[in-house]
């Protein structure tokens, strides 16, 4: 490819609404160019790396047996209806109405549609498994799109599903995707982890991200960097501490803190570290059938609610934070003095965390405003409280498989594997009939990639003050030929346009910078577009017989002979 034939323009800054730097350079490099909030053309340059994802992807995919299809984009809301989600979806759900008033979605995935395909045709065991993938544009109505292709409404994704005849044959896929999805990862030469996560919405039993390791990246990840574990802080268990509750040492005593509501000026008014003081967070589950529930949970003043651990529990789920009328209806007291000691447990259910359960001698509310209580202990000031795991975990934390202690790193999800069971199959009646003849609902996987994503993230990992530094699987071409003086030296432009036909012909893929531009600028050019090898053409380095050669993170350039530059590049190419 020559760059007079190909169609890119670079910015020297980014559009001052660019946020995160992946943004900024996939803008700069001009890979992508706004047209709405969230939805972005994808520009010759950007969809080269876009299609090389995507081939990979595929490659890894038709490997592991899976089956690709496209299904459309547009989907009748009776579909939607008949599996629950038309009204559980929410705003992100685009909906409307063609000329005959009929509802229709932009799907933002693919449940429904799929399980309509497979329960038409598939009626026997012998037809199972079926595993049937694509490669398609979705579209998510976020409330706040930013970052990007990191968080755009409109992005490219690929959403594989499998149908088994037992929990079993599920079982087996799942591992075969988690393997297919390493070796995608890998081959795309990006540092990942695969995460033990939460279902969330879509359901199922079973769940791995695969997050790619970044500092912007927008989870918390807890890992044992002892063993192979790793979860999403979301689902990481918080164990109970290992050394038993102290005994009851201090007096009860009632302390004035007036104007003292938050957790850290309590601690310092009190003059208590913070993880000596108990904050009580008051929710309220209302549940279709029944009373209103009103509880109070326990977690040390240092310590985050986890809410997913929260909705888990019986009896709250789903839950809200109560109000402050709640709050006094139910404790007397006003939001920021509450605490479990002198609490209606009739009324109110006091749930504490692990960690709380193993105090004693701790501040607290006093459900008194103004007032905080000091020296408390559980069964000897208030009753023993139900225990849950209620916390996210932290930094120093006990591993949950017994091998080490937690780290914390941030990442950016870019795949998601579900054991959806039976959720979408029994809802859109997608049956069989088994060795027996009796009919019974198949089981499901579900399997995403974040292909447009992908790109977002390999920037966010790799990058410095230059622009893009890609691996070398994704980059927009492996090697860029910048000639000097190409429209005014002939010994240049015969030098660099032989080189250019010999690394085609051998299958590099290389752009041969023609432009009539200085040569600091096309340096900065292939620079910022993140080309992992460059080589330099001049009439100096022609009459020595040599060319210069420069890696993309290379501090300094390196000479080499002429005539071996095929063969260099290709040991470059092998070691990457």
């Amino acid at each position: 490819m020559r760059s007079s034939q190909f169609f890119f323009t670079t910015l020297k800054e980014a559009p001052a609404d660019a946020e995160v730097i992946s943004q900024k350079l996939m803008l700069r490099a001009g890979f992508i160019k706004r047209v709405a909030s969230g939805i972005y053309t994808w520009m010759p340059l950007g969809l080269r790396v876009l299609r090389k994802v995507e081939n990979i992807v595929r490659e890894e995919m038709n490997r592991a047996g899976a089956v690709e299809l496209l299904m459309p984009a547009v989907q009748p809301a009776e579909l939607w209806q008949e599996s629950g989600r038309w009204e559980k979806y929410g705003p992100e759900l685009l909906r409307f109405k063609d000329r005959h008033q009929r509802d229709f979605v932009i799907g933002p995935t693919h449940e429904e549609v799929i399980t309509d395909v497979v329960r038409r045709d598939v009626k026997s065991y012998r037809q199972l498994p079926v595993h049937l993938y694509q490669i398609q544009t979705k579209f998510r109505d976020e409330i706040r799109p930013r970052f990007g292709v990191m968080r755009g409404r409109e992005f490219l994704m690929k959403d594989g599903y499998s149908f088994h005849s037992s929990f079993e044959d599920l079982q087996r896929e799942y591992q075969v995707m988690y393997d297919t999805y390493s070796r995608i990862f890998t081959r795309l030469g990006l540092k990942f982890r695969a995460v033990a996560a939460d279902t969330g919405s879509i359901g199922g039993t079973g769940s791995h991200e695969f997050h790619v390791i970044a500092e912007t990246g927008e989870d918390d990840i807890a890992y044992c960097p002892d063993s192979d574990y790793a979860a999403n802080v979301e689902l990481a268990e918080a164990l109970a501490p290992a050394t038993p509750r102290p005994t009851a040492a201090a007096n009860l005593a009632k302390v004035s803190t007036p104007g003292k509501t938050a957790c850290a000026d309590v601690a310092e008014f009190l003059n208590i570290p913070l993880s000596g003081l108990v904050k009580a967070i008051a929710v309220v589950s209302e549940p279709e059938e029944g009373p209103k529930a009103f509880a109070l949970l326990l977690l040390r003043g240092d310590h985050e609610l986890n809410e997913i651990k929260v909705g888990k529990i019986a009896g709250l789920n789903p839950f809200r934070f109560a109000t402050a009328e709640e709050v006094e209806e139910f404790l007397g007291c006003k939001p920021g003095y509450i605490g479990p000691v002198g609490v209606n447990t009739g009324k109110v259910r006091v749930i504490a965390d692990r960690t709380v359960a193993a105090m004693g001698n701790f501040a607290c509310g006093a459900n008194e405003v103004g007032f905080h209580l000091t020296g408390v202990n559980f069964g000897r000031d208030c009753p023993e409280p139900e225990v849950a795991d209620l916390r996210n975990v932290v930094a120093g934390d006990p591993s949950p498989d017994g091998k080490g202690k937690l780290a914390i790193c941030r990442g950016i999800e870019v795949g998601h594997i579900f054991q959806l069971r039976t959720k979408y199959a029994e809802a859109l009646d997608c049956a069989f009939l088994d060795e027996q003849g009796k009919r019974q609902v198949m089981e499901m996987g579900c399997y995403g990639i974040g292909v447009s994503r992908i790109i977002g993230a390999a920037i966010e990992q790799g990058h410095d003050d230059r622009g893009i530094i890609f691996p070398a699987a994704i980059a927009p071409f492996q090697v860029s030929i910048v000639p000097m003086g190409y429209h005014k030296s002939e010994a240049v432009r015969a030098a660099a346009d032989k080189l250019h036909g010999e690394l085609l012909a051998a299958g590099l893929d290389v752009l041969l910078d023609d432009r009539d531009e200085r040569p600091g600028s096309m340096f900065a050019d292939m620079e910022l577009m993140g080309v992992p090898h460059r080589i330099v053409v001049s009439e100096r380095g022609l009459a020595n017989g040599q060319l210069e050669y420069k890696g993309r993170q290379d501090a300094e350039a390196t000479l080499i002979p002429a005539g071996s530059a095929l063969v260099f590049l290709q040991e470059r190419l092998c070691a990457a």
